[in-house]
């Protein structure tokens, strides 16, 4: 009998991961607003953030075994009620004396509490489905995510200029504690692998060795896999998060508009490329992974030819609008396939530990992704078609060349 997608549990998730997201991105678009209203600083909210950033690097594969260990639905609604708590005593809190250092710690707090979010809800999928559902089911929340960073911008502006910053934040308590009430109704089987030792540190140093040698050792591909996707966030947030907007901006000097409706095409490339995976789900498996990759190559380096070519600055906007939203898509597709695979691959006993270190890895590499491309196109400012077509040559002969390793999967 062919398993649903939607099941109850599924349905339940994707609710609660709605408004857990949606609070998320109002809450960090209003901090982020007030810092720099009240700052008049971005270099100093970018310093609060990469600091908060730390603790979930650092956390995540404690989070991950954890997850493990722990019943996840239970995680879940403990972490959301957390959340919600510290977001409310931050309120209550806050004033004009002490408002930067309370929103300082209160995403330190946040960091924290993320670093064991990620990887439960990630591990929460293999438990509920299986086979080509699991792929769909990563696509859905994609989908949820991406909707909510498209809606909540808009709406958590309009909040935040009307009623102010602890409205928001009220707002976002209130989100918060509505994702633990839906995460109540999910009912999850929890049967972790268990040691002949009792001592609690002695199974976290046994999870964490155990796992390290499964990916180092026993199941090699998995490693491989992590390297891929990180290898693509490296280049790929770079040119996105960097490059896209000083391209705009800078380079091809258009305003604040052109730029908005790139983000908003962007926002709905993702989608797109979440809808894509889902639909496509039985094609596209590992050993396509290689073709998606190469895809990502091709598109920045149609970027860099609309540079080189003798026409307006209107038209290598599209060129660029068209090529970054496919570059989008091609990055949507591979991390869900690539996540996929990896859920379907590993033992359930596993699946948090894989998750919390697919996330601390991409963690890391994107802001060094950042920097070095920061760097290259403040170097490269009159030959921006070298960056782009340099990284996607470099992108696409390595999709080429792993071509024999996704064929083997």
């Amino acid at each position: 009998m062919t398993q649903k997608l939607f099941t109850k549990n599924f349905i339940f998730l994707i609710l609660g991961q709605a408004t857990s997201l949606f609070g998320n991105f109002i809450l960090k678009l209003a901090l982020s607003m007030y810092v720099l209203e009240k700052t008049k600083s971005a270099s100093i909210f970018a310093e609060i953030l990469s600091i908060a950033t730390i603790p979930t690097i650092l956390l995540s594969p404690l989070g991950g075994i954890i997850a493990d260990r722990v019943n996840k639905r239970n995680i879940m609604i403990l972490l959301d009620v957390l959340t919600g708590i510290f977001v409310l005593l931050a309120t209550i809190i806050l004033s004009e004396y002490n408002d930067i250092i309370t929103i300082s710690i209160l995403l330190v707090i946040l960091s924290i509490l993320a670093a064991f979010e990620t990887p439960t809800v990630q591990a929460c999928i293999p438990s509920m489905l299986t086979g080509d559902n699991i792929t769909k089911a990563n696509a859905v929340v994609n989908q949820i995510a991406s909707l909510s960073y498209f809606i909540a911008p808009m709406l958590g502006s309009i909040l935040y200029t009307i009623f102010g910053l602890k409205a928001v934040m009220y707002s976002s308590t209130f989100f918060f504690f509505i994702t633990a009430l839906l995460e109540c109704f999910i009912k999850l089987n929890h049967s972790p692998f268990h040691y002949n030792n009792n001592n609690i540190f002695f199974t976290i140093k046994q999870d964490f060795l155990c796992s390290i040698q499964y990916i180092f050792k026993e199941q090699t591909s998995i490693l491989k896999i992590l390297l891929f996707t990180s290898f693509s966030r490296f280049f790929v947030t770079g040119i996105i998060i960097v490059g896209l907007p000083y391209i705009v901006r800078t380079i091809l000097s258009l305003n604040a508009k052109y730029y908005g409706a790139v983000e908003s095409a962007l926002a709905i490339a993702t989608i797109l490329g979440s809808i894509f995976a889902g639909l496509f789900s039985k094609k596209w498996k590992a050993h396509n992974l290689y073709i998606i990759f190469s895809f990502i190559g091709l598109f920045m380096i149609t970027s860099g030819i609309a540079f080189i070519l003798p026409v307006n600055t209107i038209t290598k906007y599209s060129i660029n609008v068209i090529s970054y939203c496919g570059m989008q898509i091609a990055v949507t597709i591979f991390s869900i396939c690539a996540v996929s695979f990896i859920q379907q691959k590993i033992p359930n006993y596993f699946i948090g530990k894989m998750m919390a270190y697919t996330s601390a890895i991409t963690l890391c590499v994107q802001p060094i992704g950042q920097i070095v491309y920061g760097s290259l196109f403040d170097y490269f400012h009159n030959k921006i078609y070298f960056i782009m077509i340099t990284t996607g040559i470099i992108i696409y002969i390595t999709a080429i060349l792993s071509s024999k390793f996704f064929k083997a999967l």
